[in-house]
């Protein structure tokens, strides 16, 4: 797939699209529609829709009926996420969604600058292609995934770039919930300016 084809973000490539209950976060069981962009060159191992990595494995769909879609699930606000987001212009899909009043929040690690116009910025910032500095300014949220004791150092070098004001979460990465948990709790307990982030919709055995 090429990306010019994609520069006016009326097409996109889209993995799925589905209304649910948002699952992690600052947001954590609030009603949400997700729409999940293919796409993404960060690559983490253990990612849990590595089947949306590869966009050409999605269809171009056009944005229009992407956002018709969501405007008659009767939801209040869309979660777009991936794959990366960032890889692309998400400026025409949020305009359209902003005229039926649906709020925009969108997950990302930063990697490549982003598009859009948002109610909610959620920052996951991942080490093997760290974020661009435009992004810490503008986040809402910072989400660190935690797989092990070193993830802790990433996570405060991160917090040192967000505004003063921006949500800051710990969530264990989900096949190492176990393991790491113990760990987490003790550190917010012990910095209590995080705070722990579940994969709550993993719990409730939900999309």
């Amino acid at each position: 797939m090429k990306i010019q084809e994609l520069e006016t973000g009326k097409k996109l490539p889209l993995v799925e699209e589905f209304y649910t209950i948002q699952g992690e976060g600052f947001h954590t069981g609030k009603a949400a529609y997700f729409i999940r962009i293919g796409g993404c060159d960060v690559g983490c191992s253990w990612c849990d829709t590595k089947f949306s990595w590869d966009p050409d494995l999605h269809p171009l769909v056009d944005t229009d009926i992407i956002v018709r879609n969501a405007n008659q699930s009767d939801c209040n606000a869309v979660v777009v996420t991936g794959g990366e987001p960032s890889l692309y212009n998400l400026d025409y899909l949020c305009e359209e969604l902003k005229k039926h009043k649906i709020k925009t929040f969108v997950e990302t690690s930063g990697a490549h600058p982003l598009t859009g116009i948002w109610d909610w910025i959620c920052l996951s910032p991942k080490e093997n292609i760290p974020p661009i500095n435009d992004i810490f300014s503008k986040a809402d949220e910072l989400k660190v995934i935690i797989q092990n004791t070193e993830d802790f150092k990433w996570a405060e070098k991160n917090a040192a770039k967000v505004n003063a004001d921006c949500k800051l979460f710990l969530q264990p990465e989900w096949s190492r919930y176990s393991k790491v948990i113990p760990e987490i709790v003790e550190y917010v307990k012990q910095n209590t300016k995080w705070s722990v982030s579940l994969q709550a919709h993993k719990f409730m055995h939900i999309p």
